[in-house]
């Protein structure tokens, strides 16, 4: 039997036949337009590398179909049939790859970023997108229906295979059905029936424009996850209904802006968390269900189908990650995927935050034409990479790739460097998976890795490096405070926490509230320690995405972890510390640890050996400055491509 026989088989989906089960759903990636928001190479450029990946179905993501309802101001629109030209030329380069490529058509409502927003009802979203709503009237109701139908023909039109409608996530069509968002006395409020309305106005007006046998998909909610919200029981209620009106396929989904789970959740949810919806809804539907929400491993998906669970899986950040997963899965070659890690940094935050999308562990994301060619140097040169956390080893890679001669050497007696054990702490055991990535690419290319060694002029003068490159990570900075020396409680640091060179005390004191001080804090209280944190700074981890800080600071409740902000510390006692926080003096007493985690210093001591060598050096990733991963990974791969 071929490997993942379930996820590699054929499925036919309305009037058409897709080669597998594997749907790259949309992702609203907010670069890829012009001024006008008409498609670009560069978006074209994109979703070739997925098409070249071997994955069956993929989506244009966040298609506007009124310029009342662009959900980000770089996303395509198509309420005007100049979009057509430009979407047509990226069909045309994408099709010969026989992946099955559609547009999912939405209107933002009341989570738009445009500053009039409109909506069912006069209320404004729960979280994420501020500003006043305006209940849309009936005519605009009517309107908006009919712009779903236009677009559809203009995507039809530009030659694409499908459409998907945008019925989840918190957005218009949602907000209709939903009784929290949709509190109108009309006939499109109050009962089930009336909140549905919108939903089958629109699918009516799309098979009127488009007729019987153009394929068009919806997205739905299996559960908004908030009070009075829509859940699985109206999705199951819904669903023959749905496929009365012509549904080629059912796309489950969940969460809205502020639900208590994330529609798009970090690394702390369970792979596969929203897939019992998906379940609940095939067994009522007679066409094909998408399943969705952290399905990153091919091999789990697979699992997924076989269990009958759905019909097919949708997997977006995998393919952020790594555009060839399918066709690397088809083949066996699980180890040479390159794995989404779930930190919601370069995905969503950056969308959210109206920047280009992109990907922590894919530097290449968004410049796929730039990297697609790139081919072996033609001056081969010998490099020497000093350090095998997650910079140096990524270095490591690229250089080898494009036909250097590496070498790498570790002060430590393994990789991963403080990454690894930032992969200790509750709920971020993912984040070792990229790192095994790079291990198991350093294996497949014979890169020597020297284990115990510290760069001196001995090992540069044996290895008689070109290029020498200096990742050699960063330490947490000891802070001068009044009394932190005089204490009688164990002063240690996140380091030798996480690595367990020292043991927790009973009642802890964390200094630093950012990324590595919660999650610090997080390990601790996972312990059984009383934990307080005190964060200097005005907010709680800035570094993480807003996604990931949330289930974070969710597992920090469940413990007995006290978190202060802008402190101010009068001094550190013999077994405690006083402070001011928001104008109120306070104190801790009786405690017996402080785990200093506010600041991380770089070391790069050795750089001065440059002196003593011929070879050039170059300092990347936290040895250059302490970043987050995404700085390290991309830095990593830039010193490669320019040498």
């Amino acid at each position: 039997m071929p490997q993942l026989s379930h996820l590699f088989s054929p499925i036919e989906i309305g009037s058409m036949t897709v080669k597998n089960r594997l749907l790259m759903p949309s992702m609203s990636i907010n670069f890829g337009v012009d001024d006008n928001c008409y498609v670009t190479d560069q978006l074209t450029e994109y979703f070739l590398e997925r098409a070249r990946g071997g994955v069956g179905m993929m989506m244009v993501g966040g298609g506007g179909v009124h310029p009342g309802g662009q959900e980000q101001p770089d996303l395509p629109l198509l309420y005007d049939d100049k979009c057509i030209p430009a979407l047509k030329q990226m069909v045309d380069k994408v099709k010969g790859y026989g992946t099955r490529f559609g547009v999912q058509l939405m209107h933002g409502g009341r989570q738009c970023y445009l500053p009039q927003k409109v909506a069912p009802s006069a209320i404004p979203a729960p979280a994420v997108v501020k500003g006043e709503v305006r209940a849309l009237e009936v005519p605009e109701i009517k309107e908006i229906a009919g712009c779903f139908g236009d677009a559809t023909r203009r995507c039809k039109d530009a030659g694409f295979d499908f459409v998907e409608i945008h019925a989840a996530h918190g957005y218009l069509i949602n907000q209709f059905m939903s009784p929290n968002a949709n509190v109108r006395t009309d006939e499109y409020g109050g009962s089930f029936e009336n909140r549905t309305r919108f939903f089958f106005e629109v699918m009516a007006d799309i098979r009127e424009k488009t007729g019987p046998d153009f394929p068009v998909g919806i997205r739905i909610n299996g559960n908004d996850f908030m009070e009075n919200g829509w859940t699985l029981e109206d999705t199951v209620r819904l669903v023959p209904f749905i496929e009365k009106a012509g549904a080629a396929y059912i796309h489950v989904s969940a969460g809205v802006y502020g639900s208590t789970e994330l529609t798009i959740p970090s690394m702390y949810s369970p792979h596969g968390c929203f897939v019992h919806l998906a379940k609940a809804v095939k067994a009522v539907a007679t066409v094909p269900v998408i399943a969705v929400g952290r399905i990153k491993d091919p091999q789990f998906a697979d699992e997924i189908l076989a269990r009958g669970d759905a019909d097919m899986v949708a997997m977006g950040r995998a393919l952020l990650a790594d555009p060839h997963m399918p066709a690397k899965a088809l083949a066996g070659n699980f180890s040479a995927i390159r794995p989404c890690v779930g930190c919601c940094l370069g995905c969503i935050h950056a969308v959210l935050a109206g920047e280009p999308g992109s990907c922590v562990v894919n530097p290449d994301v968004g410049r796929e034409a730039q990297v697609r060619d790139e081919g072996k140097t033609l001056n081969p040169q010998k490099i020497l990479v000093v350090g095998a956390g997650p910079s140096g080893m990524a270095a490591a890679r690229l250089f080898a790739l494009r036909g250097h001669g590496v070498k790498v050497v570790e002060k430590g007696p393994d990789t991963g460097g403080l990454m690894a054990l930032a992969s200790k702490a509750p709920g971020r055991g993912e984040i070792n998976d990229i790192l095994n990535f790079f291990r198991n690419e350093l294996v497949r290319l014979g890169i020597e890795i020297e284990h115990d060694t510290m760069l001196d002029e001995a090992v540069l003068d044996e290895f008689k490096p070109d290029k020498v490159i200096l990742a050699t990570g960063s330490m947490p900075d000891m802070p001068v405070i009044k009394g932190l020396f005089q204490t009688h409680m164990a002063l240690v640091t996140n380091v030798d926490i996480l690595s367990g060179e020292e043991p927790p005390g009973k009642k802890v004191i964390v200094l630093g509230g950012g990324m590595t001080g919660l999650v610090t804090a997080d390990f601790l209280g996972q312990q059984g320690c009383e934990v307080h944190v005190l964060n200097r700074k005005n907010r709680f981890a800035e570094e993480m995405s807003a996604n990931d800080r949330y289930y974070l600071r969710e597992s920090i409740k469940e413990k007995n972890i006290t978190l202060y902000k802008k402190v101010s510390i009068k001094g550190f006692t013999r077994d405690g510390v006083s402070f001011k926080t928001r104008g109120e003096s306070l104190s801790l007493e009786g405690c017996d640890m402080v785990v200093i985690s506010e600041k991380q210093v770089s070391v790069r001591e050795i750089k001065t050996l440059e002196d003593k060598t011929d070879a050039t050096f170059h300092v990347i990733g936290d040895a250059k400055l302490p970043r987050h991963l995404m700085f390290c990974i991309s830095e990593a791969e830039e010193i490669a491509r320019s040498i």
